[in-house]
């Protein structure tokens, strides 16, 4: 049975290769597996979610509106309003915001959307920031255009270089993917930085989606967003669109609810595009969407968790392995000079299970892959078990 030529282009699954690396290995010690490769939140959501969904039960039985309930959609334009210090009336709940079934979901299919067959003449491109989020190399691939990936390594501070992109590239752009604060190095892209992206957009006619799905775990400063910095550069959103989730913000990764916002237009296209090929959120799920972007205590709480935990990275392994305390999200990436000799090892030796930093990015332009040298470590576990993880990684590397 013939099926589309692009999908064997698509070889990039991380975890699959995790597992082909680490599966047919029986760690020698009897340590408990320690499992540090999955970015899966450990907390337990609020009770407010479940509370809710409990309260709209009943409304299981109905098919639910693809565009969300008008109570949700207003919901995200007064958390998004609140958090990015947005003029009043920047964003109609009707215009400017799309609930989806997770993030996942929705920045895959956007570039359906937004990837013509052709831009300038030729295939299109988009820009993947390298490392990347394997699902930002799949849209691309599957919508036909070429993706471009950008370096972001320690020299350029963790985030594409901007003034390093060629104008010929630019022109074929139909698309960039950014994230901020950045899966895995945790970079939080400037206020500076997003303008400059968004002015690149506009001039060069291409779609910039931000994903901002870590934005509610930060450090010290809450991360600036897009949408902040459409505000600040002023005349509207054009060109731009954002992506949210509860999944880490909520701990709520299970209830599969996002969304997307910013530009009227291409909302409005994504809207009807959804209606064919998206996944409609049920009710009760969106009843609990609300009630969570409603609530901000729950977010502190969580963020302070996870504070907790990168205090604990720091005292164990300051000053080793490149250590740095990111900036947001909850990732360490680390520079242990052959990340897939690393993995192994710590799985052998310390029945820890981390993601080698290159199979989350790849040799681009015949340079070398600038994961090779990282493992990336989920920072999700209760305290204790955190302790013990760097404990044994001390031991072993």
């Amino acid at each position: 049975m013939p099926l589309n030529p692009q999908l064997d282009t698509l070889s990039d699954y991380p975890f699959e290769a995790l597992r082909a690396l680490l599966n047919p290995v029986t760690p020698r010690v009897n340590d408990a597996p320690i499992l540090m490769s999955l970015g899966e939140p450990q907390h337990q959501p609020p009770a407010l979610l479940a509370e809710t969904l409990a309260a709209h039960a009943h409304q299981w039985n109905r098919y639910p509106p693809m565009p969300g309930t008008p109570e949700l959609r207003q919901a995200v334009v007064d958390w998004l309003t609140r958090r990015y210090r947005l003029p009043a009336a920047a964003l109609g709940a009707d215009k400017n915001v799309l609930p989806l079934a997770g993030t996942k979901e929705g920045l895959y299919l956007f570039s359906s959307l937004v990837v013509p067959r052709e831009k300038a003449g030729q295939r299109p491109v988009v820009l993947v920031p390298n490392p990347y989020y394997l699902v930002y190399n799949g849209a691309a691939t599957m919508a036909g255009a070429d993706a471009v990936f950008l370096d972001a390594t320690r020299d350029n501070g963790f985030l594409p270089d901007l003034d390093a992109i060629p104008s010929a590239t630019l022109e074929r752009t139909a698309l960039f993917y950014l994230c901020s604060p950045a899966n895995p190095q945790g970079t939080v892209a400037g206020l500076d930085y997003l303008k400059q992206a968004i002015g690149l957009a506009r001039r060069y006619d291409f779609v910039l989606a931000v994903d901002e799905c870590y934005a509610e775990i930060y450090d010290r400063a809450p991360p600036p967003g897009a949408l902040e910095a459409c505000a600040a550069i002023g005349g509207g959103f054009d060109n731009v669109v954002v992506f949210h989730s509860l999944s880490k913000r909520s701990s709520a990764a299970g209830l599969r609810s996002g969304f997307a916002a910013g530009d009227s237009r291409l909302i409005g296209h994504f809207r009807h595009l959804r209606d064919y090929g998206g996944c409609q959120v049920p009710l009760p799920i969106q009843a609990a969407a609300t009630a969570l972007w409603r609530d901000e205590a729950h977010v502190e709480e969580n963020r302070a968790l996870y504070r907790r935990k990168f205090d604990i990275a720091e005292a164990a392994i300051a000053g080793r392995y490149g250590f740095y305390r990111p900036d947001g999200g909850f990732f360490l990436w680390l520079d242990v000079g052959d990340g897939e000799a690393a993995a192994l090892r710590l799985w052998r030796e310390a029945a820890i299970r981390v993601l080698p930093g290159g199979y989350t990015a790849r040799a681009a332009n015949g340079a070398v892959n600038p994961g090779a040298r990282y493992i990336r470590l989920a920072i999700v576990h209760d305290d204790s078990t955190l302790e013990e993880a760097f404990a044994r990684i001390r031991r072993v590397l």
